[in-house]
C-alpha cells in the first residue's frame, strides 16, 4: 500500500501496488499530484520513510521534475510521519479488517468506497470533527 495524506486537510490518497521499488513509488507519486490537483490541492512537499525507493536518484529526480522537495523521516521514528502512521492505523480498522472479504481481489475492490468513505464522509477530530474534504476550499463543486 502507498499512501499520500494531505498535512492540511488529512485528505487521503492510496494505491494498492505489487512492491515498493523506486519506479513504483514515482509512478504513485505523479497519480497523487494528478489526483490532488485535481482537489485544488498542489503538493510542494513530500515527507516519506527512509526506504530504498525514497533514497534514490530516480525519487529525488521525480520529485525536482514535479516541483516538490523531498524530506525524510528522522529514522526509526515513525512517529515523525504521525499523520499517515494515523491513517494506517484508520486504514486497517476500517477497510483491511473491518469486514471479511472472499478474496484478496474482494478487498482490494472495496478500497476506493473506504477512501471516499474517509474523505467526503468520516468525521475527523484534526478537521473539527467534519471530514478532510472540507478543509479543501478548492474542490469543484464545493462551496456553490
Amino acid at each position: 500500500m502507498h499512501t499520500v495524506v494531505d498535512d492540511h486537510s488529512r485528505v487521503a490518497y492510496a494505491e494498492i501496488r505489487d512492491d515498493e521499488k523506486a519506479a513504483t513509488a514515482i509512478d504513485v507519486l505523479r497519480n497523487a499530484v494528478g489526483w490532488f490537483a485535481a482537489r485544488g490541492v498542489r503538493i510542494e512537499r513530500v515527507l516519506s520513510d527512509n526506504g530504498s525507493a525514497y533514497k534514490s536518484h530516480a525519487w529525488r529526480d521525480a520529485c525536482a521534475e514535479l516541483g516538490i522537495t523531498p524530506k525524510k523521516t528522522r529514522p526509526y521514528r515513525p512517529q515523525t510521519n504521525g499523520k499517515v502512521e494515523r491513517f494506517h492505523h484508520t486504514l486497517t480498522d476500517g477497510w483491511a479488517i473491518a469486514r471479511f472479504y472472499n478474496s484478496e481481489q474482494a478487498r482490494r475492490k472495496a478500497l476506493p468506497a473506504f477512501l471516499h468513505h474517509y474523505n467526503h464522509h468520516r468525521p475527523h477530530t484534526a478537521t473539527g470533527g467534519l471530514p478532510p474534504i472540507t478543509r479543501l476550499t478548492n474542490v469543484p463543486g464545493q462551496h456553490t
